[in-house]
């Protein structure tokens, strides 16, 4: 066993002095790239006893290992702060802070920093406690300076494991986050692949594409809806008149009001672009399809193509309905002239006996008051 003896250290160079050169020297290297910190940085040991405290020092440094001497709890834990230590040991028995506690507040700023307890074996209960606390392990006094460094090798390989599994989890969150990427993009291209094919048969323009889009956005955030959900919105809405590159021209292009029967033909435009969409693997072409489908559906069960009411329409037709009305209102149209704001707000909030607020879900309509503002400066800023 390990003697603790003043020959030892009568070796004309005080431990204090030595720890500081070494404490400098991490600095230098961590600066210039030659340590990695928290891996190969210095190791912190918490003792008030001078002479355990030197002796446990001169060990380490002896094996290469660059040390922070500390006397008491407080000191280690301002000295942590300041230096990125590998790992701690300290005696469990201190005045103010105690091992344990010491143990409890190193974790509370750092969770995997592994901290080893030195103890009498009259306190060896005490150490075993602290292991289950999170300790990595303890040390008997006076212990074997060979153990020692065994249990330090230990603790290095350990935070090795946990550096590598760090590692691991950021790689694959980088990897998740690049293919989340591809599919977006992916996503996006196809919707504007296909939005350009809508485009080339509909008078309605590509600007109305984008304003249904950005209106569906700002009641998405009116109604504070998940941010990806809001995204979706924002791009998948452009997918709600896919449909209608299966209506034939004579009534698509028609430019007065549709009889019974063409109307019948128009409403199948909703079935239509759903089924184009349908079993995509995309979320945003999913999206996209219930929109198709759902966007024509009223809340008092009067629209089309299933006369669906109240919650039972999902949310995104719930929506772009609203959208989609207040543009046809004020936009112009061969069968119509365009609206002024104030009065699509009317008749969207009031209803005018054909347009009824009962169409619309009640949360929507109130976001829709709140933006309408907003809706008119999207007109405005979005022409052909």
């Amino acid at each position: 066993m390990y003697r603790y003896t003043a020959a030892y250290i009568a070796t004309g160079i005080s431990a204090r002095n030595v720890i500081s050169v070494s404490e400098e020297s991490v600095k230098r290297e961590t600066q210039q790239g030659l340590r990695r910190p928290g891996a190969t940085g210095p190791i912190l040991v918490v003792d008030d006893d001078p002479y355990v405290l030197e002796i446990s020092s001169k060990v380490l440094e002896e094996k290469g290992y660059p040390v922070i001497p500390c006397t008491c709890g407080e000191e280690a834990l301002t000295r942590l702060r300041n230096n990125h230590a590998r790992l701690i040991i300290t005696d469990i028995k201190m005045p103010g802070i105690s091992g344990i506690e010491l143990l409890e507040r190193i974790h509370g700023l750092y969770p995997k920093m592994p901290v080893i307890l030195m103890t009498g074996f009259a306190e060896l209960d005490m150490a075993i406690k602290a292991v289950k606390k999170g300790a990595f392990d303890f040390i008997t006094k006076p212990y074997n300076p060979e153990y020692l460094i065994h249990t330090i090798e230990k603790a290095d390989r350990y935070a090795e494991l946990l550096q590598l599994e760090e590692d691991y989890r950021l790689r694959l969150e980088e990897t998740v986050k690049q293919q989340t990427d591809e599919i977006f993009n992916l996503s996006r291209e196809v919707i504007n692949r296909l939005t350009a094919v809508a485009e080339f048969r509909d008078v309605e323009t590509g600007a109305h594409i984008s304003r249904i889009g950005l209106y569906a956005k700002k009641l998405g955030e009116a109604l504070d809806l998940p941010l990806y959900f809001i995204d979706g919105l924002t791009y998948s809405s452009a997918l709600h008149d896919i449909g209608k590159i299966g209506i034939p021209d004579t009534i698509l292009l028609k430019p007065g009001q549709l009889d019974h029967d063409e109307f019948q033909i128009m409403k199948s435009h909703t079935t239509i672009g759903a089924n184009i969409l349908a079993d995509s693997l995309h979320a945003y072409i999913q999206l996209g399809a219930s929109i198709a489908l759902h966007h024509h559906e009223r809340w008092d069960g009067t629209g089309y193509p299933k006369g669906l009411a109240g919650e039972t329409i999902p949310l995104e037709g719930r929506i772009v309905i609203l959208c989609d009305q207040y543009d046809a209102l004020i936009s112009k149209r061969p069968y119509k002239p365009p609206l002024e704001h104030a009065d699509v707000v009317k008749i969207i909030t009031e209803g005018d006996g054909r347009t009824l607020p009962g169409h619309f879900d009640p949360e929507v309509l109130r976001a829709f008051r709140q933006v309408a503002p907003v809706f008119e400066e999207i007109h405005a800023g979005n022409q052909d």
